[in-house]
């Protein structure tokens, strides 16, 4: 029958697999709060009313402040890898370049102080209590995260740098030339996806700090390609 050949489609449990991780929900609910923010900044420059940009608006902050629910405790998991990445850097450590464990440890650091100061505005992001100290927690929580930014986008530009001279070296005549071309393209790409997303979400804290004066209709664009990208790579990771 065709509902049982819609039912248990290939595409289907693929879907269920998607939407069983809470990155995958995730991700979609950052698409939606980015694309909202965007939108509302367009309708506002195109004069349209206040009636016509609120529901945009109200999708924005709720689906920021239950992304910020969500995000509560994951910070152990980046604090538990930046140790990980610290005890690869010990001498008796082998395998592995050195630039890239650097830049793991500085992305970890940065993403566990970003989430850890993140949890300090969730009582007033929620509205459960209001707190003057949310604010500067806020301002560091950007500032880590721009830290484990910055750290991810000098890893993918060093290993764009690597892969080009491992690439001068291959003799493509040859079969297994053949071959480690094709890693190095793969590797290649998942590696400029990965900087394409880091410089998209770098728009973000940038411009909270007034690093950068990006208006809310670029940080949106920003946010909604670095969600898309995010989808993605966790549809592939759940394929």
């Amino acid at each position: 029958m065709v509902a049982d050949a819609l039912v248990y489609h290939p595409s289907v449990s693929h879907y269920l697999r998607f939407v069983a991780t809470t990155a995958g929900r995730d991700k979609v609910l950052r698409l939606l709060q980015y694309f909202s923010r965007f939108y509302a900044w367009y309708l506002l420059r195109t004069n349209a009313t206040r009636t016509e940009i609120a529901p945009y608006e109200a999708v924005k902050k709720s689906f920021g402040a239950t992304r910020k629910l969500l995000r509560v405790g994951k910070n152990v998991e980046h604090l538990r890898a930046a140790a990980v990445a610290f005890d690869s850097l010990s001498s008796s450590a082998k395998g592995g370049d050195a630039v890239l464990k650097y830049m793991a440890l500085g992305r970890q650091i940065g993403y566990a102080g970003y989430l850890s100061a993140d949890i300090l505005t969730v009582p007033t992001a929620m509205g459960i209590k209001k707190w003057d100290g949310a604010v500067r927690a806020g301002r560091e929580a950007s500032r880590f995260w721009t830290m484990g930014l910055a750290c991810s986008v000098l890893a993918q530009v060093y290993t764009l740098y690597q892969l080009r001279q491992r690439e001068a070296k291959v003799d493509k005549k040859e079969g297994e030339g053949v071959v480690e071309a094709k890693k190095i393209a793969i590797e290649r790409y998942a590696s400029q996806l990965q900087l394409l997303s880091d410089l998209c979400d770098l728009t973000v804290p940038t411009t909270a700090l007034g690093w950068a004066k990006f208006d809310d209709g670029f940080v949106g664009l920003a946010g909604t390609l670095s969600s898309l990208i995010g989808i993605y790579s966790q549809w592939k990771k759940t394929a």
